[in-house]
């Protein structure tokens, strides 16, 4: 490789930077890091009533409670603001001044989403300290490593949402890419039973219509270890089939990413 192509490398990494530099700092502006606050006030509220309410099961409760609300914050600023990323650019025509830059629309896609996805990191790791402070003050047995993996599972699926929500954004209004990116959130969790349910309605058409739904939409349960986290880490899949979940999750985030510019790169502005 010679010394003009290592620098173009360079120089094409650094407008990814910078373009996610200026996405975090835009989404942090946007007083995201309220939703931590929110979290805690509903954490400690919860960690409170449950002891009267829920008196032998609480700290189960608590545990998928937590899990819950980290996926749940996590998965409003994926959708709400990954489907404006683009979209808001092209409603005020300010992706013409970034177009007429030297910034390609791989590079200007790319730096979206790894944007976003620094400020869901930055977001979970938060709720993540909060959540296990918790944990300890409540004096709740639970599974570190279970924990830890349920969470970093969580972190692929809103990337993978993320995503979505850029694809659909690129070439729809930001209500109807809010409502595509949740139809994939809702259906991908919900595939293997379309699949199932067609199955019992022995209709061909639906059933083949189901299968086909189930091989193009993301299998999200995949990466749900909720539930193996909070009842223990003998639960957990294998490290090969967690590898191959990982693996599985970035396939698709390369493809929704690779379609999504494919699509920006045929828009006249």
């Amino acid at each position: 490789m010679t010394s003009k192509t290592q620098e173009q490398s360079v120089m094409d990494v650094s407008r990814i930077w910078v373009i996610a530099r200026n996405v975090f700092r835009e989404v942090i502006r946007d007083r995201i890091l309220y939703l931590v606050a929110f979290y805690v006030v509903v954490m400690v509220l919860a960690i409170s009533l449950l002891r009267e309410v829920a008196a032998g099961t609480q700290n189960k409760l608590f545990l998928d409670l937590g899990l819950t609300g980290i996926h749940i914050l996590g998965l409003i600023v994926a959708v709400f603001l990954g489907t404006g990323l683009v979209n808001k650019e092209i409603e005020k025509r300010t992706v013409l001044v970034l177009v007429a830059k030297p910034v390609s629309r791989v590079e200007f896609v790319l730096g979206k989403h790894v944007g976003l996805t620094a400020v869901l990191v930055v977001l979970t790791v938060l709720l993540t300290v909060i959540y296990l402070a918790l944990l300890s003050y409540g004096r709740i047995e639970y599974s570190l490593t279970s924990l830890l993996l349920a969470i970093g599972f969580n972190v692929l699926e809103l990337m993978l949402i993320t995503a979505a929500a850029l694809l659909f954004g690129v070439f729809t209004s930001s209500l109807l890419a809010v409502l595509l990116t949740l139809a994939v959130y809702f259906m991908g969790h919900l595939s293997e039973d379309i699949v199932t349910l067609g199955q019992i309605t022995e209709n061909p058409g639906f059933e083949r219509l189901s299968k086909g739904m189930y091989l193009v939409l993301p299998d999200l349960e995949r990466l749900n270890l909720r539930n193996e986290a909070i009842y223990g880490l003998d639960l957990l899949p294998s490290s090969i089939e967690l590898l191959t979940h990982a693996v599985y999750a970035g396939f698709y985030i390369a493809l929704l990413l690779t379609i999504a510019t494919a699509i920006f790169a045929r828009r006249q502005f």
